[in-house]
């Protein structure tokens, strides 16, 4: 039986020198930076790619968590706010919005000290945050439905774009100069003009709804929105609307994302999984299911860091940012 083990070894060995061992997962948790005492729900993030520091909207704490990304430790927290949900960090005035539920108020923080410089108050359910840095302006989606479009340079509301109802995440497409917007509650996807500064159309995608997450597929001319009634990543026509795919995915998504490089789309969820699909042809394919933890369903993606960070809620363990490197 000793030539069998010497079969096995010389086996091994090839393994590990040839790299016939399995694929690595395409997400592989690298990283957890403890967010200290936080409770409740944390809602979205925000990266100052500068400083390497990412911004926890913590809602159910009414703070913001602060994370020296480098040094992998939480760097300060900012309280007193009012159900924080959206964060947008404008680098070409060094400055941070952070939209509150609560009261409809928009905090602005400016400076590597995050001093408070100023409020605009929007009344009602201030949201989900997109800068558009060509034209240095920042679109803010608020109350019972409308866009904010804020001037980044004065601070000061230009107008507001209608809708049907309250958005949820929403994309601007510099190609097109076009918005694209989840309104749930209207079960449409808003398509909106910016320079006419009014919405154009309205794309139902009948038997789903709850549509929280959006992304835009730069490559393939596709809006990617993610439905929670059935789970569904929903891949849609930029161009008018018509359904390209339709898959299956994790549940209570609250973000998704593109991987240009690797041509990859990311989903997290609060059911406790991060999904991953790959580009197949005109449409996608799924590609692996990360387990994370329950109730964890926002994230970023920051390409130029090529990190994915997830909002971890305390739990079975307390509050964290889990760092996830893709691969390969």
């Amino acid at each position: 039986m000793r030539w069998i083990a010497s079969v096995l070894a010389l086996v091994v060995a090839a393994i590990g020198a040839t790299g016939w061992a399995a694929e690595p997962a395409p997400l592989e948790l690298e990283a957890k930076i403890a967010l200290g005492k936080v409770s409740g729900r944390i809602d979205h993030l925000a990266v100052d790619l500068a400083r390497q520091r990412l911004f926890v909207a913590e809602l159910g704490n009414d703070s913001l968590g602060v994370v020296d990304l480098k040094a992998r430790t939480l760097l300060r927290r900012i309280k007193g706010l009012r159900e924080p949900q959206g964060v947008g960090y404008v680098a070409a005035t060094d400055t941070l919005y952070v939209a509150n539920a609560g009261d409809g108020s928009v905090a602005l923080f400016r400076g590597a000290e995050l001093a408070p410089s100023g409020r605009i108050d929007l009344k009602d359910d201030a949201d989900n945050i997109r800068v558009d840095t060509a034209a240095n302006r920042v679109y803010i989606g608020y109350g019972s439905g409308a866009l904010a479009v804020i001037d980044a340079a004065t601070q000061a509301k230009l107008a507001d774009i209608a809708l049907k109802a309250h958005p949820e995440g929403f994309q601007l497409d510099p190609a097109s100069g076009r918005i694209y917007v989840n309104v749930p509650d209207a079960r449409q996807i808003a398509v909106v003009d910016r320079a006419a500064g009014k919405q154009i159309a309205a794309w139902p995608v009948p038997g789903a709804s709850a549509n929280f997450p959006m992304a835009i597929d730069p490559d393939g001319k596709q809006i990617l929105a993610v439905f929670r009634h059935p789970p569904r990543l929903v891949a849609l026509t930029a161009a008018d609307g018509t359904v390209a795919a339709n898959l299956a995915t994790c549940g209570d998504a609250d973000d998704v994302f593109v991987d240009a490089k690797r041509e990859r789309v990311y989903v997290s969820c609060g059911e406790g999984y991060i999904d991953i699909f790959a580009v197949a042809g005109d449409g996608y394919a799924p590609l692996g299911r990360v387990p994370t933890a329950s109730g964890a369903r926002t994230a970023l993606f920051a390409p130029a860091l090529d990190r994915l960070y997830l909002a971890v809620r305390a739990g079975s363990e307390p509050a964290a940012i889990w760092i996830f490197r893709p691969a390969p």
